[in-house]
């Protein structure tokens, strides 16, 4: 595919403008480690939650989304969608109490709940984990969508097209700090979002569809269109929709849908001004995410299947391309191709910034770890700030080339997709509960983590390798979170709680509330000592209520919008004034919640 002169400047100017902004940011950045990981804990909450929609706008996830619809259909993005429920927890219940912590980094609050050498651990174990592990994962996925995009695009080879993007987002993302990622993120986010809806409308419009009236009755599209997968389907109901919305969101670990908040979502909220910027930050990102974003990946999906209907039919398309990353992800920067001059080349800017977004956050939140809660935790303690935000830069910098690195030996986004949820399957429960049950200690948090990775490690390489039926990924999933949960719970009865001196100083720091701390509290009473701060009625309750209201808004509004894409208008308007009436009876609700 050849780029015109108009798509090469658009190319250039952007790479320019993402580098300006990591230099202005530079210079604040460097000068203290607060500035460098939280950006000085004064960003507003409109920013925020740009950058955390930018962040989950990878290069990977329009490919992940085309695999998912091409494979099961628009209902099968219930794998992701059921996250909503766990956002929106996050939003009206935990916040605030993240922004209230007053942590560097989400990792530090295992020493804030925890006591002794087990907490320690733990917190220096998770920065490795995490930090380096699982984000090396993440950002290899992403990496992985980068090399897809750049051979089918720009004919480069997988190393060439690493080299060039990872180089810019190591540049200004190790020089701008956390400052310089947000005020990138909302340029990319912007940017990324008015060429993809151009790009759907282009699409849908092409000779080869002709028009969306066309493309939602094709009877090739019409099977992939419903948004609840048929319930005679047994299999794909349990898999696409049931699974996910009852057990998957509140049991499963994932990076950007945590339960109980942390990552790198954790670490905006800390940046935040206030809790109420925290919270309205987290709105904005839940409703943008989930709303607001999936339809233009969804139609260019659904075109893929006219144009390129089968794997082979991309081969013949692309027979320059490595058989080895041939799948059904690779129909979207396909698809890319048929764009006009022009717009090609604003496309793949957004391409781009949606890759260098994601990046540079996972860049910085990892390095966060790695500086803070491990390098200065158990090395150095009194390390200046100077030198611990030059080693966070060379973290940085290594990071970047182990995604690289691994990006070369995966095949597809929805495979380790796949491989996170059952690494984490099993723990989210632990993560929602442990802010509101003392009894939940050290040994639960280790258990939980050990045991889902065995599991993980057994059904997903050791199972297969000794002979034995593959187990099917949903099968896998509810074996996970069966086996890690009770394994928790049972280990967090036959264990002792944390000591009271420990239990005591996070109740008053935090203020959790709630019958599951009664016995620390009364305790404290009876020993004259308060941890109570002002008297206020439990709010978590009317979170929760808040957290089903918001649901029932994002995903009204979600709907809303496919039905009128289908012409189905009386469901789409049922489904708008249902909207309406959940935000109404929202904002009554919210209304209650305290803030600070």
């Amino acid at each position: 595919m050849k780029l015109e002169i108009i798509d090469w400047s658009i190319l250039v100017i952007f790479f320019i403008i993402l580098l300006s902004i990591g230099f202005f940011a530079s210079k604040k950045a460097g000068s203290s480690v607060n500035e460098f990981f939280l950006s000085g804990r004064n960003m507003p909450w409109w920013l925020l939650g740009i950058s955390m929609v930018a962040t989950t706008f990878s290069a990977d996830t329009p490919n992940l989304v085309t695999d998912i619809v091409r494979t099961n259909g628009v209902s099968g993005n219930w794998v992701w969608w059921a996250f909503l429920l766990t956002g929106m927890l996050t939003v009206f219940v935990y916040a605030k109490l993240w922004r209230r912590s007053e942590v560097l980094t989400d990792l530090e609050f295992y020493e804030m709940r925890y006591g002794g050498k087990g907490a320690a651990f733990l917190r220096g174990f998770r920065a490795i984990y995490l930090g380096v592990f699982f984000n090396v994962m993440i950002m290899a996925t992403v990496c992985l969508a980068g090399i897809k995009i750049g051979s089918v695009m720009l004919g480069l080879t997988p190393v060439q097209t690493l080299l060039i993007a990872s180089s810019v987002t190591v540049v200004y993302s190790s020089l701008g700090g956390l400052k310089g990622v947000i005020m990138t993120d909302f340029f990319q986010f912007t940017l990324a979002m008015v060429a993809t809806f151009w790009a759907a409308i282009v699409i849908v419009n092409l000779p080869e569809i002709g028009g969306l009236n066309a493309l939602i009755s094709h009877p090739d599209i019409v099977p992939k269109l419903d948004l609840i997968p048929d319930v005679s389907d047994k299999e794909l109901f349990l898999v696409v929709f049931l699974l996910p919305i009852a057990v998957q969101w509140w049991s499963v670990w994932y990076p950007g849908a945590e339960p109980g908040g942390g990552g790198y979502v954790a670490q905006r909220m800390l940046s935040a001004k206030d809790e109420n910027h925290a919270v309205w930050a987290t709105l904005l990102f839940n409703f943008m995410h989930y709303a607001v974003r999936p339809w233009p990946w969804i139609l260019i999906a659904l075109a893929s299947l006219i144009v390129f209907p089968n794997l082979s039919d991309l081969q013949t398309a692309f027979p320059d391309i490595d058989k080895g990353i041939i799948g059904h992800d690779l129909a979207y920067p396909a698809m890319m191709t048929m764009l006009p001059p022009g717009l090609l080349g604003l496309l793949l800017a957004s391409l781009a910034a949606a890759f260098m977004s994601t990046i540079a956050s996972h860049l910085n939140w990892g390095s966060s770890y790695v500086v803070n809660d491990f390098y200065k935790r158990f090395f150095n303690p009194e390390a200046s700030d100077k030198k611990l935000i030059f080693l966070g830069r060379i973290t940085t910098i290594v990071l970047m080339l182990l995604s690289c690195l691994l990006a070369l030996l995966l095949s597809n986004a929805l495979q380790a997709f796949s491989i996170l949820l059952q690494i984490g399957a099993g723990t989210g429960l632990l993560f929602i509960l442990r802010w509101f049950w003392y009894r939940i200690n050290i040994y639960s948090e280790i258990s939980a983590m050990i045991i889902s990775f065995l599991v993980a490690l057994y059904l997903q390489i050791i199972h297969p390798m000794i002979g034995f039926e593959i187990i099917s990924p949903e099968n896998q999933l509810i074996i996970g979170v069966s086996i890690t949960t009770f394994s928790w719970v049972v280990v967090t009865f036959m264990t002792q709680p944390e000591d009271e001196e420990t239990l005591r100083s996070f109740y008053k720091k935090i203020q959790p509330g709630g019958f599951g701390w009664k016995k620390v509290v009364d305790q404290a009473a009876k020993d004259g000592v308060n941890i109570i701060g002002k008297k206020e009625a439990w709010d978590v309750p009317n979170g929760i209520i808040c957290m089903i209201l918001g649901s029932m808004f994002i995903y009204s509004i979600l709907f809303s919008i496919g039905y009128f894409i289908y012409a189905k208008y009386m469901f789409a308007f049922l489904l708008l004034f249902v909207s309406v009436i959940s935000l109404f009876f929202l904002q009554k609700a919210w209304r209650k919640l305290k803030m600070n």
